[in-house]
């Protein structure tokens, strides 16, 4: 793998996710530890900007895409006793939808977090606590 690479902690969920995770009961203090643990290496990197991430002491995983190394958002949310793992065609769309936001703009960002389509839930002046 090479040498480490300083990225972004700052990360954002979806409101999809929002709605899951509060269902699933895994607070923003975990996701936060989770994006940590992905910069880290701890993840299964499925490629083209797409990571797997068990959370809930290994009950869920998350799929989450990373924007160019700048931010990661948690995209969706499964219970592994619900489905072992995303399909091959769902994959292939999370990997489109991180080159999308590779071209997300700071302006259309904060929009997103205006509209409430997404929401910041970790950032690097956080992490320095």
């Amino acid at each position: 793998m090479g040498t480490a690479v300083r990225r972004s902690e700052r990360a954002f969920k979806t409101g999809w996710f929002t709605k899951a995770a509060r269902k699933a009961r895994i607070t923003d203090v975990e996701l936060c530890s989770a994006i940590r643990q992905v910069m880290l290496g701890q993840a299964d990197d499925l490629g083209g900007g797409v990571f797997k991430k068990r959370l809930s002491k290994n009950l869920y995983r998350s799929i989450i895409v990373a924007r160019g190394g700048r931010y990661w958002v948690f995209e969706y949310l499964f219970a592994k006793k619900d489905r072992a793992n995303i399909e091959n065609s769902e994959l292939v769309k999370f990997r489109k939808l991180a080159k999308v936001y590779e071209t997300l703009t700071e302006q259309q960002v904060a929009w997103l977090l205006h509209d409430n389509s997404w929401t910041e839930i970790c950032n690097d002046k956080e992490a320095q606590v």
